[in-house]
């Protein structure tokens, strides 16, 4: 399910060169003596800092630079001392740390405290200063504001304390001889201390996005954030009431020897982590074991969905340490992925979080990560990218990165049934599963191209979903939703619940129960409402989710298209037929200009009339749509993202069909009529069909030139009188182009033959009255059909013509149906210049092609010749 990659190991990358540093002390060629490595902090640059027992009793602290790979030290103290917690300012001039005391050494800190807190000038090595001496553990860290300046006057260290506040020292630099950084008033350091939290039982720092999150309890518990702006300052811009035991947290403990820089431990019961994403969301996730039970309590808060789930899950037999058991939590794209080694592994959608079925939940061992470790020794390092993420394992000095394995859901995707697993479970896991794979590795096109290739060997129909319509709107969800979250509303993701009844088994998961609560009243403070970025997205998302609770239907469903469509198929052209028309003139050309390796399908090179009205109509009911639930993005945003929504319909489609195109080896012979289809040919036609019933299914348009495609290898697969059923119960749809390549004998001729005639004169009954492709066919009762016509057509109206004066017979004689070929010919003659020719796409029909038709017709009707 997930893929772990080893990214940083203390033994790899730090203690093979400490070795050398220690033998260079020495004197000696080879350093054995025990190091003890301890990973102390990671900092908002990605690098790592670590503390070492060297020789002669010594502790030293360095840091490895994760993007030079190299080790760095940073400052020795002369006698081994118990560093629990370390921070570098960004400039690298500054270290501060907290010693805590070895209680079993002969060595105490002076004055006699459990902790002390040191800040040292490192650049150069110049003085210590006390900063604090407790009886409690203190955690320090150094804020990382973004900013380029080279020259700062300035760093700015928080003191987190076990007794529940926080402190931040404003500490003021200054220059010597040109390269030496100093500390200015080393003297008013506690002067400059400013109370940041008081009185919490928790807390969290997030160093990625420098906002510090704290839990406190009066007669509720709250959970407050604390966000440090680049210019140092800090507000508080988000309380959040949380609904937790009332015994949950009852003191604060940190980690005892190296810095877990996210958590405190909690050997209460309870384990709390808050998540965030540049696009306005936020998770609070925690979890408990429930009371003399063999079953996890854990919850997400959405804050961004205003609402929280809560799940309970058997864990099966009960275990010694039921109590004591928690789950990881691992935020992975907008997925928070729940682990509980050797139990179980969810995968939560936080955007879709009324769509149970679309959060894979695995147990046993398909939900091993193949970690050593049990999970509660890991810690979740934040980083800027969202789509991966690093677990600290603090007892083993390694960090891991860990991401969504796209080859593990592949493989769930294919997998069997289990035997005596109920097929609907199966379907409900791999909805799930295709979901997750879309949106999250479906940019990569071998990802892509495993999914189409499963979509078109998978021939079963699912009871519960139509993979291909999943597929569809999945992918075309994929590309719009890093716009903006409040799209999770109002763009369809799937096609269950458009359905009158959603299947019982994608409303649930086998031993899991949830519980969702809405309205987490959460309230924005201070500048929350007008600094611009994540907690204005984050306000607007709740805002926009209140907004969407109360509206009726506020997802956009592509099945409101079809009353307007065939509304507009009826109408006479007009201003607003032109309108749509150009709506889809914008999409055809986004879908022009993109590139493409290879040309396989012919498609988008012919005219299509009936999808270019739905393509159009499509955008202009989807812009009408969103611009009446997100005015805030802008007519313009929202017709761009529209135009991209429909062309990447058009061309997802193509990208199948090219897909399955090239599996099965096919050529540009497929729209040759007198060849039967190969094996790979009648695989295509069953998968164009299944997606010819998808967009139905959706209403949704297709590319022109995909139902003459269709039409042809119908014609190559299926016996004549099933290629007419299927025209006759709307699956094929007979278009001008196919009608013509018929008819002309192009690209391969199909000639008269008794069995190819009755097939051309079966599809000719078929089209409207309107059409005139049968003048297409040279075929002696075509060309008949064509003279009786002209004749009738000509003579109907001689009436009408007073001017014209005939001979011979008198006009009581004449009969349309059989005429005399010599008076025929006589009346055509004389009428014949006067005359229009009622086929504007034929040439002129004159009076000796008619002679001759008839004559021929007369010969063969005898007789005396053949067709």
């Amino acid at each position: 399910m997930l893929k772990v990659q080893p990214e940083f190991d203390l033994r790899r990358d730090v203690e093979a060169d400490i070795r050398r540093k220690e033998a260079a002390v020495c004197r000696v060629k080879d350093y054995s003596g025990a190091v003890d490595i301890l990973i102390l902090n990671t900092e908002r640059d990605g690098g790592i800092l670590y503390s070492w027992k060297g020789s002669s009793g010594a502790t030293r602290v360095g840091k490895y630079d994760s993007s030079t790979k190299q080790n760095k030290l940073l400052y020795t103290f002369d006698k081994q001392v118990c560093v629990s917690s370390c921070s570098l300012n960004k400039e690298e001039t500054l270290l501060a740390v907290s010693l805590a005391q070895n209680n079993g050494g002969e060595e105490h800190l002076k004055p006699i405290s459990q902790c002390l807190t040191l800040l040292i000038e490192i650049h150069p090595i110049n003085n210590t200063k006390v900063l604090k001496a407790v009886d409690c553990r203190v955690k320090v860290q150094f804020l990382h504001p973004e900013t380029n300046r080279r020259s700062v006057q300035e760093s700015h260290l928080l003191l987190l304390t076990e007794d529940g506040y926080v402190d931040q020292y404003h500490v003021m630099l200054t220059r010597h001889e040109g390269y030496k950084v100093v500390v200015a008033n080393p003297e008013r350091l506690s002067k400059t201390a400013e109370r940041v939290a008081e009185d919490f039982c928790w807390v969290q720092w997030d160093v990625h996005t420098q906002r510090l999150y704290y839990l406190t309890h009066a007669d509720k518990f709250l959970l407050r954030c604390v966000q440090f702006y680049d210019n140092h300052n800090c507000e508080t811009v988000l309380e959040l009431p949380l609904a937790l035991p009332a015994h949950a947290f009852s003191t604060v403990k940190f980690v005892n020897l190296g810095f877990d820089h996210h958590h405190v431990e909690k050997p209460e019961r309870v384990k709390m982590e808050v998540f965030t994403n540049q696009l306005g969301s936020m998770c609070v996730c925690s979890s408990r074991p429930a009371c003399h039970k063999a079953e996890l309590i854990y919850s997400v808060v959405l804050v961004h969905k205003d609402c929280s789930k809560t799940f309970r899950v058997t864990l099966g037999q009960p275990t010694r340490d039921s109590t004591l058991l928690h789950p990881l939590f691992i935020p992975i794209g907008y997925y928070v992925v729940v682990y509980l080694r050797a139990c179980f592994l969810h995968c939560i959608n936080t955007r879709q979080q009324e769509m149970l079925c679309h959060s894979l939940f695995l147990s046993g061992d398909d939900a091993d990560l193949g970690l050593s470790s049990k999970s509660g020794v890991f810690t979740v390092l934040h980083a800027d990218d969202e789509s991966s993420v690093a677990l600290l394992d603090l007892p083993n000095g390694t960090i891991h990165g860990v991401q969504l394995s796209p080859a593990h859901l592949l493989q769930i995707l294919r997998s069997d049934p289990r035997s005596g697993r109920p097929n609907n479970m199966v379907d409900a896991q791999r909805l799930a599963t295709l979901h997750c794979l879309l949106l999250y590795s479906g940019n990569d096109p071998n990802v892509e191209l495993e999914i189409i290739e499963w979509l078109c060997d998978n021939v079963k129909v699912f009871e519960s979903f139509d993979p291909i319509q999943e597929f569809i709107l999945a992918s075309l969800y994929r590309i719009s939703y890093q716009r903006s979250l409040s799209l999770d509303k109002l763009l369809p993701c799937s096609s269950v619940f458009d359905g009158k009844e959603v299947p019982a088994c994608l409303t649930e998961i086998p031993g899991v129960l949830c519980t969702t609560l809405l309205h987490t009243e959460s309230v924005f403070k201070g500048k929350a409402r007008s600094v611009q970025g994540f907690w204005s997205e984050l306000q607007w998302n709740t805002e926009r989710t209140a907004y969407f609770d109360v509206e009726p239907n506020p997802r956009y469903r592509t099945s409101h298209v079809q009353a307007y469509w065939s509304k507009l198929m009826t109408e006479k052209p007009s201003s607003h037929m032109t309108h749509v028309l150009e709506n889809t003139k914008k999409v055809l050309s986004m879908v022009d200009t993109w590139p493409l390796d290879r040309k396989l399908v012919p498609l988008f090179q012919e005219e299509d009339h009936h999808q270019k009205l739905l393509i159009g109509l499509t955008v202009e009911k989807l812009r009408e749509h969103l611009n009446t639930h997100l005015p805030r993005q802008g007519k313009k945003k929202i017709d761009s993202l529209v135009i991209n929504y429909v062309a990447k319909l058009l061309e997802l489609i193509r990208h199948m069909l090219e897909s399955v195109w090239l599996k099965h080896k096919l050529g540009p012979f497929v729209l040759c009529f007198t060849h039967r289809a190969s094996p790979g040919e009648w695989a295509v036609f069953h998968f164009m069909l299944r997606i010819l019933e998808a967009t139905r299914g959706l209403c949704m348009p297709l590319p022109p030139g995909y139902h003459t495609l269709l039409a042809a290898l119908a014609l190559r697969c299926l016996p004549h009188h099933t290629f007419l059923q299927y025209v006759d119960h709307r699956f094929l749809q007979l278009t001008d182009t196919f009608v013509s390549r018929l008819m002309t004998g192009a690209p391969a001729y199909l000639d008269n033959s008794a069995a190819n005639e009755k097939l051309k004169f079966s599809v000719l009954k078929r089209l409207p009255e309107a059409n005139r492709f049968y003048h297409m066919w040279d075929h002696p009762i075509i060309s008949a059909s064509i003279s009786r016509d002209y004749v009738k057509n000509l003579l109907g109206g001689r009436n009408k013509n007073k001017g014209f004066a005939f001979t011979g017979r008198d006009k009581a004689c004449f009969r349309t149906d059989v005429l005399p070929l010599t008076y025929l010919a006589k009346v055509l003659s004389d009428i014949e210049e006067q005359a229009l020719n009622p086929f504007e796409e034929q040439e002129n029909v004159d009076a000796t092609f008619v002679e001759e038709t008839a004559l021929k017709q007369t010969l063969i009707l005898l007789g005396f010749e053949g067709k």
